[in-house]
């Protein structure tokens, strides 16, 4: 019989916000695959517990290299326990490519379900969460994240990102160039942390506090758009929108299919007009 590979949920703060099972799971497990295992040794100590399996790293850089030997130990019957620094593996974390061998394989995954930042933050954001989306990471250079960005200027949904503090300020100014300055949002700061912090405003307000330094673990959650104001189809205006959506940096094609469906025209109709 194969083994089962448990995703365990771990704390994003405050270890007593550990489900109990998690303890269950570290200490039965045979193996244990952690992001970093000098947190795994802090978590086990907060928890009481000692690990009797044994423990492998398991982060970016070593995920594709190590797939196949926790596949093996799957394989043969071992259950593992993966753990990331927090939160649920795989969600911007490694674990991805060990659950889709796993499955390949069909070998039994379930879950130790835990804290999530991304939840958290949508919990306390005060924004709409009946429809929302996970958008992780932005890209750190400057014209990849204004076309990602651009790309959601018309998402209904309401959008929660992950950002490194050192890149807080200039992620928000990207947003707010992208999104409008008006546009409601919350930077959420080392939550459930004793420092815990969420600001809330328009992106505007939300750059220029955020020009003072930002540390801690970052979750920044934005409103989704209320629908763009219909734009006057003469010439002049629409050629005016899509170079105001290249300046943000989106492409070409992006802009004019854009800029078509906020006017309500065929695509080649604006394409026609900024290429008159």
């Amino acid at each position: 019989m194969t083994g089962v590979l448990v995703l365990a949920g771990t704390p994003i703060g405050q270890a007593g916000d550990a489900p109990p099972r998690l303890a269950a799971e570290l200490s039965g497990a045979d193996v244990v695959a952690a992001e970093d295992t000098r947190r795994l040794k802090r978590l086990c100590a907060d928890l009481g517990i000692t690990l009797a399996g044994r423990v492998v790293s398991y982060f970016e850089g070593n995920e594709q290299a190590r797939t196949p030997a926790l596949l093996e130990a799957l394989l043969a019957g071992e259950r593992v326990v993966l753990v990331t620094d927090a939160g649920m593996p795989s969600v911007s974390d490694p674990g991805y490519r060990l659950v889709a061998a796993a499955v390949e394989h069909d070998v039994r995954v379930t879950a130790v379900p835990g804290p999530s930042a991304v939840l958290t933050a949508l919990a306390v954001s005060g924004l709409p969460v009946d429809r929302f989306c996970f958008e992780g990471f932005l890209p750190r250079k400057a014209g990849e994240r204004g076309r990602r960005l651009a790309a959601l200027a018309a998402e209904e949904r309401t959008m929660v990102f992950f950002e490194a503090p050192h890149r807080t300020e200039a992620a928000l100014a990207a947003m707010a160039e992208a999104l409008g300055e008006d546009r409601p949002a919350a930077v959420c700061r080392e939550l459930t942390k004793t420092h815990e912090e969420v600001r809330r405003g328009p992106l505007g307000d939300l750059v220029a506090w955020a020009g003072d330094g930002v540390r801690g673990e970052v979750t920044i959650v934005v409103q989704g758009s209320t629908g763009a104001p219909a734009l006057d189809t003469d010439p002049g205006t629409l050629r005016a929108a899509v170079a105001d959506l290249e300046a943000s940096g989106s492409t070409r094609k992006e802009a004019i299919a854009e800029v078509a469906k906020r006017a309500g025209l065929p695509k080649r109709e604006v394409y026609d007009v900024v290429h008159r």
